[in-house]
């Protein structure tokens, strides 16, 4: 599927939609399994990341390339650099060799690791011999993508002593971090987060251990965008839980602003359109949820109010510089948005653009986020199969709710 044409949806959003696990919980339990194989879990995410994430680490291959999925590379990198006696080159796509990853590797080579850039320094692709890491205290900088930390903590109760690991400067990200210690600590894996000291205990064995991954709250954000642009809407999504591990389910209270309600029933969520006129706009520091910025200066764009987000640095690392691809496709669209480096100022805009073809980056977020807007105008998606990274059945489910 090249190019993918909208046209505009009359209905009123209706219907029910059954989400896959989240991507961010499913690989963190993929390479805890590794370490504990009576670890059973449930509800995997289907997404392309964690299915890459899977191949990887059943691969009896000595080069594994991961394509465009970020989280598999910085994991997999940790992963690789205890896993003894093996050797393998780590790469991705043409886009992974330009997405940086040297405070991961100089962490790791500080605990002992042995890895070697084959190309560009401080690049992917890398040659990583694994072994028995004997030092338990590293220091990273605490403003940096929440991945390298996680893969870190992932490795952790395998290491001799454990971790202790030391924050310089302030922790962004911090969800995703507290995703990683509670799911160590659902396994059994002792920890303590003082200050800005984490320590981790070792951990050789487990007791046999089932664990049902929630839905993934990233995808959720593309429903509360519908609900918000369709009045008299409802959508029921599952399996959801109130107290969420993901950093995302922040969405409750952001779309609350933006007119959806959500209720909370029998590991379900409704979400209903309070059909109310949105003013207001909003002012938003979203450096702990960063994933779901798109879906939201999309749904301001759709609901013609404007909208300031600061909090966005990790944003120009993702798969493609996120910040100027979002400038460059409501530019398009008839959006004035304005940006830097951390941050973003959509004005207030009354008019919506016909037939527009959006570029999608490789991105899967750009085209879920975008495709909201066919409740406005038709509206066209380049590279629409690019959503299988994340979410491989969004099209189908998009469909089954908008006719």
């Amino acid at each position: 599927m090249d190019l993918l044409k909208i046209d505009k949806i009359n209905s009123t959003v209706n219907g029910s939609v059954q989400i896959t696990g989240s991507k961010s919980e499913t690989n963190r339990l993929l390479v805890l399994q590794q370490f504990y194989p009576n670890l059973k879990i449930e509800n995997v995410s289907n997404s392309d990341d964690s299915k890459l994430m899977q191949k990887a680490l059943e691969s009896t291959s000595n080069e594994i390339n991961i394509g465009h999925a970020g989280t598999a590379m910085r994991f997999l990198t940790a992963y690789f650099s205890v896993k003894e006696n093996s050797e393998i080159i780590l790469t991705g796509s043409h886009r992974m060799k330009d997405r940086p990853i040297k405070i991961l590797v100089d962490a790791l080579t500080s605990l002992g690791a042995d890895i070697q850039y084959l190309e560009k320094e401080g690049f992917p692709p890398l040659k990583i011999s694994g072994k028995k890491l004997e030092k338990g205290i590293v220091e990273i900088d605490g403003n940096i993508s929440s991945q390298y930390i996680s893969a870190l903590l992932l490795i952790a109760p395998t290491l001799k002593n454990g971790l202790q690991l030391i924050f310089k400067g302030e922790v962004t990200s911090v969800p995703y971090i507290k995703m990683t210690l509670k799911l160590l600590d659902s396994v059994g894996i002792t920890h303590r987060w003082v200050g800005k000291t984490i320590t981790v205990s070792p951990k050789r064995k487990i007791s046999n251990k089932i664990i049902e991954v929630e839905s993934d709250w990233s995808s959720a954000s593309y429903y509360y965008s519908l609900c918000a642009l369709s009045p008299n809407s409802e959508i029921t999504l599952s399996n959801y839980r109130k107290n969420s591990l993901q950093g995302d389910s922040i969405l409750v209270t952001l779309y609350d602003r933006l007119g959806v309600e959500t209720i909370f029933e029998d590991n379900k969520i409704l979400l209903k359109n309070k059909n109310i006129q949105i003013n207001r706009g909003l002012n938003l520091n979203l450096k702990s949820a960063p994933d779901i910025a798109q879906t939201i200066v999309v749904t301001c764009f759709g609901l013609g109010v404007e909208c300031n987000i600061k909090g966005l640095h990790t944003l120009k690392i993702k798969e493609t510089d996120r910040l100027v691809a979002l400038k460059n496709e409501l530019e398009k669209l008839g959006g004035e948005i304005e940006i830097t480096n951390e941050s973003l100022h959509l004005k207030r805009s009354g008019i919506i653009n016909e037939n527009v073809s959006v570029s999608t980056y490789d991105d899967h977020r750009m085209a879920m986020a975008f495709a909201p807007l066919a409740l406005k105008v038709p509206i066209q998606i380049e590279d629409a199969n690019v959503v299988s990274k994340s979410y491989p059945t969004f099209w189908e489910d998009f469909k089954k709710i908008t006719h």
